[in-house]
């Protein structure tokens, strides 16, 4: 079978129709991460390609190439044919094609606009992309803080249940009273009670990372990274001079550019298009064929397109607007997340440095006096919940360092280290 180019134009869209309701089958199902550790570039890799406002950003752009495509289409021509008298036997008949022609640079200006929005679309992919890398680095070094959170609950139930066997001897040998062993278990309860609640914010914390990737169930066994490092803080005027390349204000950039062209092209649309008909006129009380040549070219009397023109510019003036708000808004974010990264680093080097070990001392040197009578039990308790209480707020130190860096990380566009 030979096909003709209206066979084409009727097959075309239903390849078309096929193949978009078949996208969306696979585009639903969710990734899910194999069952061994994860790494953050890992996870940052799901999350780009599994996320599903990613997934629509990626459409967005898909539909602003063929918005390219079709303002560089022509108009296409127009056929006529009229017939007078058609029951009579002096009828007459006619035919006319009509060629249109576009003045004022139309098709270059739909051309114009449609691809400034297609770079407005690719920039806000890219924007999405950073926004989901971001959350994905808060939500890892989350997980990360949690797994050394419910180990450091599991070493303390440890703990707390070897203070309660050597109280549980004292008393039996008859140094303390049985009161002592008594506070003992009551500690140790309270510590298997924070155990439980470390293993929830876990696997919560589990969840939200692997949701990014759109997959309720996280099938990952452990996160694996270097929670403790701590890069150093970037030099401001190296992170004032990177706002300028933030991919926010690229877009707000783009955004202007493209209402500018889009009054060029309501402009454009002012002047009026002509068309060129071209046909034959034939009678039967006429021998031969009449040449017919004719021009339409409409009056713009009333309609100079002067609403859409005054939209279009003052939609150009909100982008103008917006773009100053996002310059400013910009500056004070960076400078803040700045401002957090600095402090967030210096509390946890304070922690790790001068906290940490005093509180692991005090707690060593009261289980030791403890063991060798020279120490109470609640004095070996206050020494322990010290210890738990500081290696806890190290490892909250540590998750709000990262998240942030990785703040500033997604307002800068690129990596604030380099």
């Amino acid at each position: 079978m030979i096909l003709t180019p209206w066979h084409g134009r009727t097959l075309l869209p239903a390849v078309l129709l096929a193949l978009a309701l078949a996208q969306p089958a696979s585009a639903q199902q969710a990734l899910v991460e194999p069952p061994a550790p994860l790494t953050l570039a890992q996870a940052v890799a799901l999350a780009l390609d599994g996320n599903p406002t990613i997934s629509a950003a990626r459409r967005e752009v898909e539909a602003s190439e063929a918005q390219v495509l079709q303002g560089s289409l022509r108009p296409n021509p127009e056929f006529a044919m009229q017939a007078e008298d058609a029951g009579r036997p002096a009828r007459t008949g006619s035919v006319e094609i009509g060629l249109p022609f576009e003045t004022a640079g139309k098709r270059e200006a739909r051309v114009r606009a449609a691809d400034l929005g297609r770079q407005v679309a690719a920039t806000e992919l890219v924007g999405r992309e950073l926004r989901i890398r971001t959350s994905v680095v808060a939500a890892f070094f989350d997980v990360l803080a949690a797994q050394e959170q419910a180990a450091l609950a599991a070493d303390s139930a440890r703990l707390a249940q070897r203070a309660t066997e050597i109280a549980a001897r004292r008393v039996a040998a008859g140094k303390v009273s049985p009161v002592e062993e008594t506070r003992a278990r009551v500690a140790e309860a309270g510590v298997r009670v924070a155990l439980t609640q470390a293993e929830s914010e876990l696997r919560n914390a589990r969840r939200r990372l692997s949701s990014l990737w759109g997959n309720p169930s996280p099938n990952f066994s452990s996160a694996v990274g270097e929670v403790e490092r701590l890069p150093p803080v970037p030099a401001p005027e190296l992170v004032e001079r990177r706002i300028e390349t933030s991919p926010l204000l690229l877009r707000a950039r783009r955004e202007v550019e493209r209402r500018t062209s889009l009054v060029a092209l309501e402009q454009a649309r002012a002047v009026p298009d002509f068309q060129v008909n071209l046909g034959v006129r034939r009678s039967i009380e006429v021998p031969g064929n009449l040449v017919i040549i004719g021009v339409q070219v409409p009056l713009p009397v009333a309609n100079r397109n002067q609403g859409n023109i005054l939209e279009a510019l003052r939609r150009e003036d909100k982008a103008r607007d917006e773009l100053r708000a996002v310059q400013l808004s910009l500056s004070s974010d960076v400078l803040q997340a700045l401002e957090r990264v600095g402090a967030r680093r210096a509390e946890a080097e304070l922690l790790r440095s001068d906290v940490l070990p005093g509180a692991r001392s005090a707690y060593e040197a009261a289980t030791i006096g403890f063991e060798n009578g020279k120490f109470s039990f609640l004095e070996v308790l206050d020494a322990q919940r010290t210890l738990f209480s500081a290696k806890s707020q190290y490892l909250a130190a540590l998750a709000n360092f990262h998240r942030a860096l990785s703040e500033l990380e997604g307002l800068l566009g690129e990596p604030a280290q380099q």
